[in-house]
């Protein structure tokens, strides 16, 4: 019977809505991966018929596809499309996703600067150690045996 329902997804119209099994084959993805992106790129909206089926239409299966690409093949994170999606908007993107259209590279993700660093708090640090250094230095000068009294 499988033959059978490949053989109907194979003559559907490039029109028609296709399931999530459909779109992952298509795409070579796991289906949750697909899900996945549905949170975190909104532009992403398959109906749903009752029981939560999903259907996508076609401009769906084309960002994804796009989407894809920009994932898998040109490096970027999932930040970096949300990004390119929210400046440039979904035609811009997808336009992109032809074959042999010229991707942006993607821009290096910077991690977050650390707030300014307290120099005076540093200086403090510096001092209490240096006393804390010549306190050690001066123990070790008045008993030099001091680690042998120890034992």
């Amino acid at each position: 019977m499988s033959d059978v329902s490949d053989l109907s997804r194979a003559e559907k119209s490039a029109d028609a809505f296709r399931t999530i099994t459909e779109v992952a084959d298509l795409l070579d993805i796991q289906q949750h991966v697909l899900r996945f992106w549905e949170t975190k790129f909104t532009h992403i909206k398959p109906m749903k018929r009752a029981g939560g089926r999903r259907y996508y239409r076609p401009e769906d299966v084309r960002l994804l596809q796009v989407i894809r690409r920009l994932l898998h093949e040109e490096g970027y994170t999932i930040r970096g499309v949300q990004k390119l999606l929210r400046d440039n908007g979904v035609k811009t993107v997808l336009d992109w996703g032809d074959e042999g259209a010229t991707v942006p590279a993607p821009e290096p993700e910077i991690a977050s600067t650390p707030s300014k660093i307290d120099v005076a708090a540093l200086h403090s640090l510096r001092e209490e150690l240096a006393q804390a250094r010549d306190l050690l230095a001066v123990d070790d000068a008045v008993s030099p045996n001091h680690a042998k009294d120890r034992e």
